[in-house]
């Protein structure tokens, strides 16, 4: 087999460009970590360079099948280590004891999906380096203020520091996508739990969020039993312009209320 063709359903976008994967593959830091899990491998544009690094244990997790069998051709020693199934259905915890960082270049159609799912397993990924839609990416590492912060920006720098990293053009793929990508890195910070209820924390920020044009007094009013709670100065506020400090705070107004 010589080559994998790209299947839509899948979003598969095969990257071309080998000094691009390679720069990938450089941005993980690996400082105290020893495995690395990389999502839809495709024809192993970036496994070739993670390879290249001996100190680590590469492990590969596929859904496509034409793909599987390209990569245990031509990466024979990889066989035992590819997971021939879907990211989004894995548990995690079953194929690593150990921390394990995560790269891929990742399909556009479930890359948000992708990204709760390494929140679901915080503890276990200190690290993530993924290459998305560039609007997607920009989404994720902006802060407070911006039209683009939403859900997913809060609930990653909850747990994560978000580093921007590069632009990627449509050109480097095969197929060209529509629109341009980048590669943005995830580094697990301190906060082992938030200062709040975790489950009323989530519940907020969606709630905010599926309203965003109103003010929280409005969007959350199904959780405010307190009316004067509705005087506070934060319910005046709209979902975008509060930090994560912020969200927690409000968390705990909502908890403690009488």
């Amino acid at each position: 087999m010589t080559t994998v063709r790209a299947k839509k359903n899948l979003g598969q976008h095969f990257l071309t460009d080998k000094n691009i994967a390679r720069k990938i593959v450089d941005s993980l830091q690996l400082e105290t970590i020893n495995s690395v899990l990389e999502i839809g491998p495709g024809m192993g544009v970036l496994t070739q360079f993670l390879l290249q690094n001996e100190k680590i244990k590469t492990t590969l997790v596929e859904i496509d099948r034409e793909s599987v069998e390209y990569l245990k051709q031509h990466f024979p020693e990889l066989e035992d280590r590819i997971i021939s199934t879907d990211f989004l259905k894995m548990d995690l915890a079953l194929h690593f004891q150990e921390p394990v960082a995560i790269i891929g270049n990742f399909p556009y159609n479930i890359s948000s999906q992708i990204f709760f799912k390494i929140l679901e397993y915080r503890d276990l990924v200190p690290e993530a380096v993924g290459m998305i839609q560039k609007e997607v990416a920009e989404r994720i590492a902006t802060g407070p203020g911006s039209k683009t912060y939403g859900i997913l920006s809060v609930f990653l720098q909850a747990f994560y520091n978000i580093d921007y990293l590069f632009t990627v053009n449509e050109q480097v793929f095969n197929p060209p996508p529509k629109v341009k990508s980048a590669v943005i890195r995830l580094t697990r910070n301190e906060t082992t739990h938030l200062n709040c209820n975790e489950k009323l924390f989530f519940q907020v920020v969606k709630s905010g969020f599926n309203q965003r044009r109103k003010t929280l007094r409005n969007s959350l009013k199904s959780l405010i039993r307190d009316e004067e709670l509705k005087t506070q100065d934060i319910f005046s506020k709209r979902p975008e312009q509060l930090s994560v400090n912020e969200f927690e705070q409000l968390t705990r107004l909502i908890e403690n209320q009488a």
